[in-house]
């Protein structure tokens, strides 16, 4: 549920308090709105977030983590700081990786 790229990158910029729509989409860049707006439903559904809207021309929509939103903010952190603390290693496995020549693998022959 929380593993999608989005999602957990939308749970971050909630984390500080409610956001608009638009804060979202400008905070978290390259998400489409058409993602987004799946993003936020899905956890809305989930119960992770709140939707408010304001009764104000135009209409005002907000939404928050909910306690149990907010339950998931601390292992997504401690994910987000393992990723920071090993990109580099990760980096240099896959160059290693891509580098190497195939073991075990025949080329395929026509027939």
């Amino acid at each position: 549920m929380v593993a999608s790229k989005w999602t957990a990158l939308a749970i971050g910029a909630l984390e500080d308090g409610p956001k608009r729509f638009g804060e979202l989409k400008r905070r978290l860049d390259g998400v489409s709105q058409k993602m987004l707006t799946q993003t936020l439903r899905t956890l809305e559904r989930d119960g992770l977030v709140t939707r408010t809207v304001y009764p104000s021309v135009p209409l005002r929509v907000e939404y928050e983590l909910t306690t149990l939103g907010r339950s998931v903010t601390e292992p997504l952190a401690a994910l987000r700081l393992w990723a920071q603390q090993n990109y580099e290693s990760v980096a240099e496995a896959r160059e290693t990786f891509d580098s190497a020549e195939p073991v075990g693998l025949e080329p395929a022959t026509a027939r």
